[in-house]
């Protein structure tokens, strides 16, 4: 236990950190959009955005986003975050999988709760907007900031798991192609404004890096302190300890 509890005690206290930064930052940025939403700063690009979008939207178009967005909600994200973990953590033979993906996953809707609690923004009217309507508080983009923090975590663990330059190339871009269209599409159908994307986009990334931050100081310090590797399905202790 003593060759286990400082690299987990590392991982564990790392993540609590980062979690604490993200909801501090999730704070700032209530404080700066109290400051730019009346004035000439990123919140000017709110109307224009929603703008564009109405002159965008067609019946197919609207059916078309409306599917895809709701991948990024409360029930699609969920489904399909637990087949791409459940697959990694197959390949992998590891709970690597679940623990990233889980612990980000958790903090980013904590993230989400608090900055929609404390801003309160309204989100466009429903005259603007594609049904269904949403009335929970607009910023930040929930969708999108879930959708970054669990696909970011994602693609991490594949470019882990595969080494083939072009696998980890199709990962990363297709990962980038899905958070930025994600984030575009709760604009597009007036479900949210531009600023709330941004912020759900700046937050995510922010904490998956403190994540992947994490993980990598944790294998960093297990392997100063000489804990071997990480428990398998096969081996869930210490291999040198089975070897005696």
């Amino acid at each position: 236990m003593d060759r286990w509890y400082k690299p987990y005690a590392a991982l564990w206290i790392t993540l609590l950190v980062g979690g604490t930064l993200v909801i501090i930052m999730a704070l700032l940025g209530a404080e700066v959009y109290g400051d730019v939403v009346d004035e000439q700063g990123l919140a000017s690009l709110d109307l224009p955005a929603l703008q564009l979008s109405q002159d965008l939207r067609s019946p197919a178009l609207d059916t078309a986003v409306t599917a895809f967005t709701n991948v990024g909600g409360g029930v699609g994200m969920p489904i399909l975050a637990s087949i791409l973990t459940a697959w990694l953590t197959f390949l992998s033979r590891t709970w690597r999988p679940i623990i990233l993906v889980g612990g980000a996953a958790a903090v980013s809707t904590l993230a989400t709760t608090v900055g929609k609690r404390l801003v309160g923004r309204t989100r466009p009217d429903h005259s603007e907007a594609v049904p269904p309507y949403e009335s929970s508080p607009s910023f930040p983009s929930g969708h999108t900031l879930n959708t970054t923090v669990v696909i970011g975590v994602l693609v991490y663990i594949m470019c882990l798991q595969f080494e083939i330059l072009w696998a980890r190339i199709t990962a990363i871009s297709a990962g980038v192609i899905f958070i930025i269209a994600m984030g575009l599409s709760r604009v597009f159908l007036g479900h949210h404004w531009l600023t709330d994307v941004m912020a759900g986009w700046f937050l995510g990334l922010a904490w998956v890096g403190v994540v992947i931050l994490a993980h990598r100081l944790f294998h960093l310090l297990r392997k100063r302190e000489h804990a071997g590797p990480a428990p398998t399905f096969e081996h869930p202790v210490l291999r040198d300890d089975q070897t005696g």
